[in-house]
């Protein structure tokens, strides 16, 4: 027996089936996307290093891009995330574009990951921006895209939620409890791992940052407080408009919602299936400064990105991936025997003509094509034998309910539809 190569790990195959699900699942963010007026771009798979040491941080580059040198010695790489390009696209330019822009993007990336559930070292991602607003309507904005694109799948607000913050509120309540400027940065990305630490080990990195016991107590006691929000005009303001957009109930409010890149200023949020049996599905926020780091002059705006990997999982855990999507709007036409085959591939023209897709059979028992029409998932077969011929008729059949019916070849385009 043969050995089989098999494919990089943490990569994935989309076998046909597969593959019409993902692509089911790009028409809907498409379509979410499109109905705010955004616009699609895309940028290069490849780029050099040095941009997203500049955008995002020594971290993403040092433990988790895919790295190599050119020809040259130049160093690229792999793109693991789709918003340092966005940056120095709109600040090649910036002078050209009229503000706000709305952008979005579905493409590959690649990230050095220990694969797992849920996580792959490559992956699908659907990145949205509305670039050169600081309004608070703009934030409303791409909750109420992201909260439309959880309708358009399926996925009701008894099954998910999107937990909001404000980066701004959380700021000025540490200050109340006494943490200092310097403290702040280490003790927002503790907050974003307080579910992933055990109790005791979270407690004893705050005590390390400096903290004491008391302020310890105050953090928990105003992370455990659902009605901080309260206390935020921002957030009231923006939960007003969230009624207005018809999406207030996919919307709660969480303190621990953080999300770890710094250059998020403002709101910040997170989709989750409700039992958290599963990773974030998608997550973003505003940032006060898109390009500055890439030599633009700073703009703000508001984004989230949603890979493809963990929204499937929970889409298929709700039972609500489409099934038999191999073959959209396909007929099988059949061959009645080997001297009728030209007929059958002019009667296949014919229909491509007017916007089906056909499959047209090799000659052979009716019976064995039925059954290859069948074992493929298509619903309609064509027949096409000498009396219909003569008579400039088809016998369309029903591969599910096995009834068929004569029909006028100038009648078929509305018949099939």
């Amino acid at each position: 027996m043969k050995n089989i190569i098999r494919s990089v790990k943490g990569t994935r195959d989309f076998y046909p089936d597969e593959m019409a699900k993902r692509q089911w699942l790009v028409e809907k963010l498409r379509q979410a996307s499109e109905s705010f007026g955004y616009q699609q771009y895309e940028g290069p798979c490849l780029e050099k290093i040095e941009l997203y040491a500049a955008k995002s941080g020594e971290e993403l580059v040092k433990e988790q891009a895919f790295v190599f040198n050119d020809r040259g010695g130049d160093p690229i790489s792999l793109r693991p995330e789709l918003t340092p390009t966005l940056a120095r696209m709109i600040a090649e330019r910036q002078n050209q574009l009229v503000f706000p822009q709305r952008w979005w993007a579905f493409g590959p990336f690649w990230r050095y990951e220990r694969p797992q559930k849920g996580r792959t070292r490559e992956f699908y991602q659907w990145n949205v921006d509305l670039i050169g607003s600081d309004a608070l309507q703009a934030d409303a904005e791409l909750l109420g895209l992201s909260a439309n694109f959880l309708k358009l799948v399926g996925l009701e607000s008894s099954m998910v939620k999107i937990y909001v913050n404000d980066r701004r509120l959380i700021d000025r309540k540490l200050t109340e409890i006494g943490v200092g400027p310097e403290q702040k940065g280490d003790l927002l990305r503790m907050i974003d791992r307080i579910d992933k630490l055990p109790a005791d080990v979270w407690e004893q990195k705050l005590l390390d940052l400096g903290l004491t016991t008391e302020q310890i107590g105050a953090l928990r006691a105003l992370l455990a407080n659902e009605e901080l929000w309260k206390d935020s005009a921002e957030l009231s303001q923006l939960f007003d408009y969230a009624e207005a957009m018809g999406i207030r109930d996919y919307l709660q409010y969480d303190s621990k919602i953080i999300r770890g890149l710094d250059y998020y200023t403002g709101l910040v949020f997170e989709a989750h299936e409700v039992t958290g049996q599963f990773r974030a599905i998608l997550g973003g926020g505003h940032y006060a400064n898109l390009v500055g780091d890439v030599g633009g002059d700073p703009l703000p705006g508001v984004g989230f990105a949603m890979g493809d990997v963990v929204i499937m999982l929970v889409l298929e855990h709700f039972g609500l991936l489409p099934q038999n999507m191999s073959y959209p709007r396909t007929v099988f036409v059949t061959v009645f025997n080997g001297e009728m085959l030209t007929d059958s591939i002019l009667l296949s023209r014919q229909l491509r003509e007017v916007g089906f897709n056909v499959i047209l059979a090799e000659p052979d028992k009716l019976s064995k094509q039925f059954k290859l029409a069948d074992r493929l998932g298509l619903k309609t077969a064509l027949v096409l034998g000498p009396d219909e011929l003569a008579n400039g008729t088809v016998v369309v059949k029903d591969l599910q309910t096995f009834e068929q019916k004569v029909i006028a070849r100038n009648e078929l385009k509305s018949i099939i539809a």
